[in-house]
């Protein structure tokens, strides 16, 4: 599962200014109150979003027509069969990534927050009906887990993620991100750190070179309670507590465009679904997280089609 860097998002806002003699119009560039997006985020630096454009547009409202799917598990099933292979490469989950600190790796005030932030997403997002019903369909050897849209077995290795991102965060940091040498993981270490009296957070250390370059990074790693967290299929004994590829299906179904699922032929099944990827029944983080991404995914889904206009709100 590849990843990408925290980032903070600049807000443009133009405003005119009208005198009696003349017009003058600038620019306000200010940071964001919050970032548009906490712990998702739509990707397209891969071929991925052309396929998954493909699949809403036509495969996917051909396949709710099917009227021998009574039931949501025989529905998100087939929604998991469907899917293209490069489907889960659309929605990437976000670490934040920084210079490595001299003499420790203590968090600031801002950066606690930022992580008690993603923290909160991931929770709500495992504790929603519709992952609960993703897990099982992940793990239960059920059909779909044959399907094209998988992962490797060490996607949702914790030592693949780090070295992944140590590599991404290294050349973003020394303005390396064009080069044909790249970056590559030589070492990394898991720490956790001590905040706010017993609470734990999870820094990983990496150390990446590229020719006589060699750059460390800090990784802040989100992760949920042990209670919440689920079992990698691949190791029965391994817990993911950081965002797997569960959470990504569950996100990636709670984003696509509510009128999709229209679609539905069955009226009870319809009103069963849309239900279980309702905006209404999330919480306000995660509620916002998918409100976002739907954004993102409309103007992916324009790109397909003719010029668009601007529909979507904001925010809730």
């Amino acid at each position: 599962m590849a990843l990408i860097v925290w980032r903070m998002d600049i807000e443009e806002t133009m405003i005119d200014m009208a005198k009696p003699s003349c017009q003058i119009q600038f620019m306000l560039i200010s940071r964001h109150t919050s970032a548009p997006s906490l712990l998702y985020t739509v990707s397209c630096r891969d071929e991925s979003w052309k396929s998954m454009a493909k699949y809403c547009m036509e495969d996917l409202p051909s396949l709710l027509k099917d009227k021998s799917i009574h039931n949501v598990r025989a529905l998100l099933s087939r929604l998991v069969k469907s899917l293209p292979a490069n489907a889960g490469n659309l929605i990437k989950w976000v670490v934040e990534v920084r210079r490595k600190e001299e003499g420790g790796s203590g968090l600031s005030n801002e950066e606690k927050e930022r992580l008690i932030l993603k923290e909160k997403v991931l929770q709500q997002v495992r504790d929603t009906e519709l992952f609960r019903l993703v897990c099982e369909l992940q793990f239960a050897k059920l059909p779909c887990c044959g399907c094209s849209w998988s992962y490797s077995s060490d996607d949702d290795s914790l030592a693949q993620i780090a070295a992944t991102v140590c590599c991404q965060g290294a050349a973003l940091l020394t303005g390396n991100t064009i080069s044909k040498d790249g970056f590559c993981c030589r070492e990394t270490c898991f720490k956790c750190v001590q905040v706010d009296g017993d609470e734990l957070k999870t820094v990983i250390t990496g150390t990446a070179v590229s020719g006589v370059n060699e750059q460390s990074v800090d990784m802040l790693l989100p992760i949920s309670p042990p209670e919440t967290s689920v079992c990698n299929s691949n190791s029965s004994n391994e817990v993911v507590k950081y965002p797997s590829r569960t959470d990504i299906l569950t996100v990636l179904l709670l984003a696509l465009q509510p009128s999709i699922w229209a679609g539905i032929e069955d009226e009870r099944l319809k009103a069963e679904f849309q239900s279980l990827v309702s905006t209404d029944n999330l919480r306000d983080d995660l509620k916002r997280e998918i409100l976002h991404l739907r954004r993102q995914l409309h103007y992916v889904k324009a790109c397909k089609e003719e010029p668009y206009d601007d529909p979507l709100p904001q925010s809730l």
